[in-house]
């Protein structure tokens, strides 16, 4: 999986154009995602992706950050030994890159705010 652009509103992976926020796990992209509350990440939230054990969960909260990650998900990610990356959505994507080719990733991408 490659990102090849991000811009507020808009996201490409693998040539694919994405206008909605993401969950994505190995072999999937889940698009038109959403959250059971809107910029609070919780575990209920990606657990399919979860499913698939990851060594990593990106988390891309938005381009100025707005979205948090829920501190029992945090603590569940620890406890499972998964690794939790989250950043502006803008960095959260340069992370994919970087990571992707190495090891079995999820993300969670909020593509606006």
């Amino acid at each position: 999986m490659h990102v090849d652009r991000y811009e507020f509103g808009l996201i490409v992976i693998d040539g694919q154009t994405f206008k909605n926020d993401l969950l994505i796990w190995p072999g999937r992209i889940k698009d038109n995602w959403w959250r059971r509350e809107s910029h609070f990440l919780q575990l209920d939230d990606v657990a399919e992706a979860l499913a698939a054990e990851p060594q990593v969960l990106v988390v891309g909260m938005g381009d100025p950050g707005r979205m948090q990650v829920d501190p029992e998900l945090a603590a569940y990610l620890k406890d499972v030994k998964i690794d939790l990356r989250a950043a502006p959505t803008r960095q959260a994507c340069r992370l994919i890159n970087d990571l992707a080719a190495r090891l079995r990733l999820a993300a969670a991408l909020h593509v606006t705010c």
